[in-house]
């Protein structure tokens, strides 16, 4: 009989740390509220954008402004979605700036001449 107990209370345990790990879930994404915009006057320092995983099923956009401020952003709102691609392509334009501005000379990896 004390056998069967044991089994009860695992099986109790079990259902206790799985349902705490349900609520927990459900409490871990960063954004309890999101804005449909930037702020205006506010000087944008950082823009994080978290995926959605197991852990928080959204996609999160985190700013973060230079005075220190977080707020999170809408991902679904077509000017977030703007603001986030012309990050990106503004990122990428200054990338291929910085390669294009490099000459083949300063990079240690190529010669000219082969040694023997």
């Amino acid at each position: 009989m004390s056998g069967i107990i044991k089994v009860f209370l695992l099986l109790a345990v079990l259902i206790c740390i799985s349902k705490a790990q349900l609520r927990e879930s459900k409490q871990s994404c960063l954004c309890r509220s999101v804005r449909d915009s930037i702020m205006r006057n506010s000087r944008q320092r950082d823009i994080q954008i978290y995926p959605a995983t197991i852990f928080c099923n959204k996609v999160e956009i985190v700013v973060t402004t230079s005075n220190g401020r977080r707020y999170c952003l809408n991902p679904d709102k077509k000017a977030v979605q703007d603001l986030v691609l012309d990050m990106i392509n503004k990122k990428n334009t200054t990338v291929r700036r910085a390669q294009s501005t490099s000459s083949p000379s300063s990079n240690p990896d190529s010669s000219s001449t082969a040694h023997n």
